[in-house]
C-alpha cells in the first residue's frame, strides 16, 4: 500500500453491506479495501495484521460487539494510527456514546451517502474527528440525562484555564471551531489554538474523545 493510500478495514456481519462498502472503497482514487471481517474477533485479528487508517466498524456483530472491538483496537499500541468510525443504523443507538467513550473517532448511520461516508474517511484519516454538532448534542444530552450518569472529572482537569474548560464544554455540545468562536467572539484560529492545548493537557487522542471528557467532567452545559 502506497504511503499516502488509505488502508480500509470493514467490519459487518452482513455480507451486502461489505460488498457495497468494499466497492465503494475500492472505486475512489487513494483508498485500498485492506480487509473484512463479520465479527468482533475477527476483526481485531484483521486490524492487527493489516494496520489499517481506518475501521469502518458495526455495533452489533457475533463473538464480541463492536464497542468491545473498538477497545481492543485503540488500546493495542501497535495501531495507534488506526482511527474507528462507528456504523449505526440509529443516529440515537444506545451504544453510540459508549463507543465513543472507547475511542472510536466517530459515528455515521448506514444511510449516510456515498460521497459523505468518503469524505467521512478521509477527514478521519487527516486526524480530525466525525462529529456532527446536532447529532452530538442529541446523543450526549441522551446520556447526560440518564438517572445512572455519574461524573468521573479527568484527573487533569485542574490543568486546564478558565478559557479552556469552557471550549472543552462547547465541544462536548458539538460546537465546531467556527461555532466556537463565534460563541466566543474569538478567530477561528483561537478556538482551534484553545482546542488544541486542552487535548494536549487532558491526552485526548482526538476531538471525539474529548466530546467524553467533558461529559463525565461534568463540563457540558444542557
Amino acid at each position: 500500500m502506497a504511503a499516502d493510500e488509505i488502508g480500509v478495514l470493514i467490519a459487518d456481519d452482513q455480507d451486502l453491506v461489505r460488498i457495497g462498502l468494499r466497492s465503494l472503497v475500492e472505486a475512489e482514487d487513494g483508498m485500498r479495501v485492506v480487509g473484512e471481517a463479520a465479527d468482533g474477533i475477527e476483526v481485531v485479528a484483521a486490524a492487527a495484521a493489516t494496520s489499517p487508517s481506518i475501521v469502518l466498524m458495526d455495533v452489533r456483530m457475533p463473538g464480541i460487539d463492536g464497542i468491545e472491538a473498538t477497545r481492543r483496537i485503540v488500546a493495542d499500541p501497535a495501531l495507534e494510527q488506526t482511527r474507528v468510525i462507528v456504523l449505526t443504523t440509529f443516529e440515537l443507538d444506545e451504544y453510540v456514546f459508549d463507543a465513543l467513550r472507547h475511542g472510536a473517532s466517530g459515528f455515521l448511520t448506514k444511510d449516510t451517502k456515498p460521497a459523505e461516508l468518503l469524505r467521512a474517511i478521509r477527514l478521519v484519516a487527516a486526524g480530525e474527528a466525525l462529529l456532527s454538532p446536532s447529532v452530538t448534542r442529541r446523543v450526549v444530552r441522551e446520556f447526560a440525562t440518564r438517572p445512572s450518569r455519574t461524573l468521573k472529572p479527568h484527573p487533569q482537569l485542574g490543568t486546564l484555564t478558565e478559557r479552556e474548560r469552557e471550549i472543552v464544554g462547547l465541544v462536548g455540545e458539538g460546537l465546531s471551531n467556527e461555532e466556537i468562536a463565534a460563541r466566543l467572539v474569538v478567530s477561528p484560529a483561537t478556538a482551534r489554538t484553545h482546542v488544541s492545548r486542552a487535548m494536549i493537557k487532558l491526552g485526548a487522542r482526538d476531538r471525539a474523545q474529548l466530546v467524553v471528557f467533558a461529559y463525565q467532567s461534568g463540563l457540558v452545559s444542557l
